[in-house]
Order: C-alpha cells, then structure tokens, then sequence
C-alpha cells in the first residue's frame, strides 16, 4: 500500500524512526517538527494520512486538528494521533476533535503501518464513492432537464395507442405522473408517503413495462402514448 503520509512530532529522534520505517513500508512521507511547519506543507500538497504527535511547543496537537477540521479542503483527512497520554479523558478529547485513532507511545510500527494502510485504503473507497455519486446526480439533472423540455413540447406530440395495452396499479400510475412532473425520487416519496426504495422499485417496474431504461425515455413514452391523462 503507497500513500503521502505528513508525519509531525516535534522529537527528532522518534520522527526520523517513524519515517524511515514508514518509508521502508512504501509511504512517501513528508515530516514537520511543529505543527505551523506542517499546515505550510498541508497548504501545498494534500497527504492521504496525517500522523501527528499531540504534545508540542506552541501549538499542541489538538489545535492542529482543530485548524484542519475547520478547513473544507481537509474536513475528512484521516488523522492519526501519536501521544504519550493513556489517559481515557485524552483519548476523548481527541476524537471529539475529529482524530481518526490514537496511538500510544511506545508503539508497535507493524501497528502504525497497519492503521495508515487501512485509513488510506478507507478514504480511497470514499472518494470513489463521492465521484460515482456525483455522476450519478449529474446524470439525473441531465435527464430532468431532458424531461422539462419534453413538457413543453407535449401540445406537440402525437398521441399514439401503446404497442401493447399496459396495465398500471394506482400507485405505478401515481408514481408516473410525478416523475413526469419532473420529481426525484426522494420528493416522490415525500408526496405519497413512503420510503425513497419502494419509489426506486416502482419506477423500476415502470421502466419494465413500457421498455424503457431512463426518466426521460420513460416520460417520452408515457406522452407519446398518452399514459398520463391524469396530469394536465
């Protein structure tokens, strides 16, 4: 597992250890001895994991995180505190600040590797997670808008009797209708009452039925074979 790793301690003995063994373990590992030093090197370069001593002159480990929590760019970098502290308030503290995990002095190194290798490995399956999200509503968008244009389009459209005669139950038929309004399905579920997964198998049996494979094939079929009396 490779990773950027910023490693800050002020103990010139312990940073140089860590890192040398974080590097033999395939880590590109940037080090700072305070915590100013390391916001500069934050500022120029985001790392995948931040390891980070608590007790240090000036400003102390939790102030770091503090000052990181409070910047979107690294609202969910994984942070992972090294502290000579064992006691259960400390541990606290530092979570409610937004540490990922503690880990304390003296330390097992196949620990520490362990813990960076799954936190890394951890926020690489949640920024994949994001982008497929975001492509996913990207898609959508696309398709509402696809939809409204066709809703100004409708006076136009010849109405034509289906291929086959379809049969809807009243909520297939209701859930037609306000996804040719242009609804989500989260607002779809809000207007009838129930939860977002049954709209999704709803609209799944529509998709289904007509032969369609997207909302906007879906409202081009339903206006075109004139499936949405009910919606003027």
């Amino acid at each position: 597992m490779s990773g950027h790793i910023l490693l800050v301690d002020d103990e010139p003995g312990l940073r140089e250890a860590v890192q040398a063994y974080l590097e033999d373990s395939g880590f590109v590992v940037q080090v700072a001895s305070n915590a100013r030093d390391a916001w500069q090197l934050l500022e120029q370069a985001t790392p995948d994991l931040v390891i980070s001593d608590i007790m240090m002159p000036q400003v102390s480990g939790y102030e770091f995180l503090k000052q990181m929590r409070e910047d979107v760019r690294f609202l969910n970098l994984p942070v992972v505190f090294l502290t000579a502290k064992g006691m259960t308030k400390d541990r606290i503290e530092g979570y409610n600040a937004g540490c990922d995990t503690y880990l304390s002095k003296p330390f097992d190194p196949d620990e520490l590797v362990a813990i960076a290798e799954n936190l890394i490995a951890r926020r690489a399956i949640q920024a994949v997670t994001a982008n497929s999200n975001t492509s996913e509503m990207t898609d959508l968008a696309g398709q509402l808008a696809e939809i409204k244009a066709l809703l100004k389009q409708k006076p136009a459209i010849n109405i034509t009797p289906p291929p086959i005669k379809l049969e809807f139950t009243p909520r297939e038929q209701s859930v037609l209708e306000l996804v040719v309004e242009g609804l989500m399905n989260k607002e779809i579920a809000k207007r009838l009452g129930t939860t977002i997964r049954n709209v999704e198998k709803y609209v799944s049996r529509l998709f289904g039925k007509t032969g369609t494979s997207s909302r906007t094939e879906l409202v081009r079929y339903a206006l075109q074979h004139g499936l949405i009396d009910a919606y003027s």
